[in-house]
C-alpha cells in the first residue's frame, strides 16, 4: 500500500467550514499532466471530515467490530471476554487507535461491564481489565477514526441508557447522510456529546419507529427504521441485556460474517462442499440457527480470527439483514431491501487491501482473489524481466499470481521491518527522504543485476514507491518495473475509508507514463477496472443473481452506490 496519505490528524475537530470550488472540467482541461475527468460540483469540506486523509500509512479502514454470545444455560462455559479480545486482535489491522469491549451477564438491563482505551488491544486489555469484563455475551470494537477526532471520548462501543435499559453499539463504516440524521436527532431534543456516527446511531435507535410500539420496545423495528433513515454505510453489532443484533446495510458495503463456537475436540476445518456451502451461505444454519453442537456464536467484520478462537465460519450477514443472536442460537428477524434498481455495493478494496488474506468473502478467500488479480495483471501488462517480487505484505499474493501467469520466478527483494510504529520522528529533510529505509531493507544478493517486476496493491499519493525504487537501484537492480494490482485511485470515499481529496490522489495528476518517470521506474502499469472485477468474480461461489456479488468501485470510477448525497461534507 502506497502512502503516506497526509500529516497527522488534528487533535480537535475543525469547527470552521472550508469551501473548495470545483468546476466541471473535461479531460485535460486541468493542468497539463492531469488525466482526470472532474465531474463534481462545488464540494463543502466540513469539520467532520476535514483532514480525513491525514495519516502516515496509505489507506485505512475505519474499524472492525466483533461480538460473541454463549448458548444454552448461563453462566456460559465460554470465556466471552477472552473470545472477543482474541477476535479483536485478529481485526487489529482494521484499526490501531483505540479499542473497547462491553459485556453483559444477561441479568441486569441497567448495567454493562465496560473497558475502553487508546492504543493497541494487547496494551489496553491487561489481566485486571479482563477480570471485570464478566459476561455471557459482549461486543467489541477496534478503531481508526475517519469521522471524529482520535480521543478517548470517541472510543467504541458506545453505551447509552434508555428507558428500556442499557444499549451498546459498535459500528464499522460511515453514515453517508450523517448531517441530516444529526439534525433530525437534535431536533427531537436529543443531546449528542461527540461527532461520532456511532453515538448518532445509538440515539437514533432510541427513537420510536413510525408504526409505534405496544408491548415495550420493538428493537428489530427500531433497527429497520434506522436502516431506512440511513441506507449506508455500516456494519453494526448492537447489544441489549441478553441479545446481540448483527446488522449490515442494505447495500452490503461493509463486511460482516457469522461463526459458531464448537466444543473442544471438534473439527474446525472449513467445509468446501459447494452445494452445502451455498445452502449455508444463503440460508444460515440448520433449524434456523439452533445447533446443539454450538457452544456459542460470534459475529465479526472478518472471519480471519475464527479458527484461533475455536469457531467455524458459517456465512456472511446478507445485505440489509438483521440477525438476532441469543442463548438459543441465531435467526434472521428482518431484511431491509435496497431502493428499487440499486445493486449490492460491497467495497472492492476489501479484496485489494483492507481485509486479511485468510478472510472469507462471498464464498472465496481473499488470498485467492488477490492471486487472481496478479494473474490478470500479468495478462494485461506483461514485461520481460528476471524476477517478480512484491512490496510486502499486501502485494505478495498478487505477485505470486503474476509470477505463475508469466512464468517469471518469484523472489523476495524487500525485507520488512515489523517493529516500526505508526509515528516516527524524522528530524531532518534527509531522513524524511530516506523514510522508506525505516520500513524496508533490500536483499541485495537477490537484487543485484536483475530486471525486477515489483508488485504493489495500490498507489495513493505516490510518495512511497519512489524511495523503494531508489532502494532497489542502490542495491544493484538493473531495471525496476512497477505493476499495481488495482486500478488508479481517482475519487474520494465518504463511506468510511480515508481516501483523500481528488487533488491529493496522484492518479489525477499523472498518467502511468509520467508517474513512472516521476518515481524513477522503467515502467508502471495498473490493473484495469474490468480486470479487477473479473479477478474478484473468478472464484466466487455465489452469483449476482443470488442477491450478492455487486461491488462498489466508486473510488476508481466515481460511480457511488447510493448516488452523491445532498449533504455530503467532504
Amino acid at each position: 500500500m502506497d502512502g503516506p496519505a497526509g500529516p497527522s490528524c488534528c487533535a480537535r475537530e475543525r469547527r470552521d467550514e472550508v469551501t473548495t470550488p470545483m468546476k466541471r472540467l473535461k479531460v485535460n482541461e486541468c493542468e497539463d499532466s492531469c488525466q482526470c475527468d472532474r465531474t463534481q460540483g462545488e464540494v463543502k469540506i466540513k469539520s467532520k471530515r476535514f483532514g480525513r486523509g491525514a495519516v502516515e500509512s496509505g489507506l485505512t479502514h475505519e474499524c472492525g467490530v466483533f461480538g460473541a454470545i454463549g448458548t444454552g444455560d448461563w453462566p456460559t462455559q465460554v470465556d466471552i471476554a477472552q473470545v472477543i479480545c482474541l477476535g479483536l486482535v485478529a481485526l487489529q489491522h482494521r484499526g490501531q487507535e483505540s479499542a473497547g469491549i462491553v459485556a453483559s451477564e444477561g441479568k441486569s438491563a441497567r448495567t454493562f461491564n465496560t473497558h475502553k482505551g487508546m492504543g493497541l488491544i494487547n496494551n489496553i486489555f491487561n489481566d485486571e481489565a479482563m477480570k471485570k469484563l464478566k459476561g455471557n455475551l459482549g461486543i467489541g470494537h477496534t478503531r481508526y477514526s475517519t469521522s471524529a477526532a482520535s480521543e478517548e471520548v470517541n472510543c467504541q462501543p458506545f453505551v447509552v441508557h434508555t428507558a428500556h435499559g442499557a444499549l451498546a453499539v459498535a459500528h464499522n463504516g460511515e453514515l453517508v447522510n450523517c448531517s441530516s440524521l444529526r439534525k433530525m436527532v437534535l431536533g427531537r431534543g436529543v443531546g449528542l456529546s461527540t461527532h461520532s456516527d456511532s453515538e448518532l446511531i445509538t440515539q437514533a435507535l432510541c427513537l420510536n419507529p413510525p408504526e409505534g410500539e405496544t408491548n415495550g420496545p420493538d428493537w428489530p423495528a427500531r433497527i429497520n427504521h434506522l436502516m431506512r433513515l440511513a441506507p449506508l454505510s455500516y456494519s453494526l453489532v448492537i447489544m441489549l441485556k441478553d441479545k446481540i443484533y448483527a446488522v449490515r446495510d442494505p447495500y452490503g458495503n461493509r463486511p460482516l460474517c457469522l461463526g459458531k463456537i464448537l466444543p473442544l475436540g471438534s473439527s474446525y476445518a472449513y467445509k468446501q462442499s459447494s452445494s452445502k456451502h451455498a445452502a449455508v451461505l444463503m440460508n444460515g444454519c440448520s433449524k434456523n440457527g439452533v445447533d446443539d453442537k454450538a457452544e456459542g456464536w460470534v459475529v465479526s467484520s472478518e472471519s480471519c480470527g475464527f479458527l484461533s478462537i475455536g469457531a467455524r465460519y458459517v456465512r456472511e450477514v446478507l445485505p440489509g439483514e438483521i440477525v438476532e443472536m441469543s442463548r438459543h442460537g441465531i435467526r434472521t428477524v428482518d431484511v431491509v431491501d435496497r431502493p428499487a434498481g440499486k445493486h449490492q455495493a460491497f467495497c472492492i478494496f476489501e479484496y485489494v487491501y483492507f481485509a486479511r488474506a485468510d478472510s472469507m468473502f462471498e464464498g472465496q478467500m481473499v488470498y485467492s482473489a488477490r492471486l487472481q488479480c496478479g494473474r490478470m495483471l500479468a495478462r494485461e501488462s506483461p514485461v520481460d524481466a528476471d524476477i517478480v517480487s512484491s512490496v510486502p505484505e499486501s502485494g505478495t499474493a498478487a505477485a505470486h499470481g503474476y509470477a505463475r501467469q508469466s512464468g517469471i520466478p518469484f523472489m523476495e527483494v524487500l525485507c520488512k521491518n515489523r517493529y516500526v510504529g505508526r509515528t516516527f520522528i524524522q528530524p531532518s529533510t534527509r531522513l524524511r527522504q530516506l523514510g522508506v529505509a525505516k520500513k524496508f531493507g533490500a536483499l541485495s544478493e537477490n537484487v543485484r543485476g536483475k530486471r525486477i517486476v515489483l508488485i504493489d496493491d495500490s498507489i495513493v499519493r505516490g510518495n512511497t514507491i519512489g524511495p523503494i525504487i531508489k532502494l532497489l537501484r542502490d542495491a544493484g537492480a538493473a531495471e525496476v518495473h512497477i505493476r499495481i494490482a488495482s486500478p488508479p485511485l481517482k475519487y474520494p470515499c465518504y463511506m468510511g475509508i480515508n481516501i483523500p481529496t481528488r487533488e491529493e490522489l496522484i492518479a489525477n495528476k499523472m498518467d502511468s507514463f509520467k508517474l513512472a518517470e516521476h518515481v524513477g521506474a522503467d515502467s508502471l502499469e495498473y490493473l484495469s477496472v474490468e480486470g479487477l472485477v473479473s479477478a474478484v468474480h473468478y472464484n466466487m461461489k455465489v452469483s449476482p443473481s443470488d442477491g450478492v456479488g455487486g461491488h462498489c468501485t466508486a473510488c476508481l470510477t466515481g460511480d457511488y452506490p447510493g448516488g452523491l448525497p445532498d449533504d455530503v461534507d467532504w
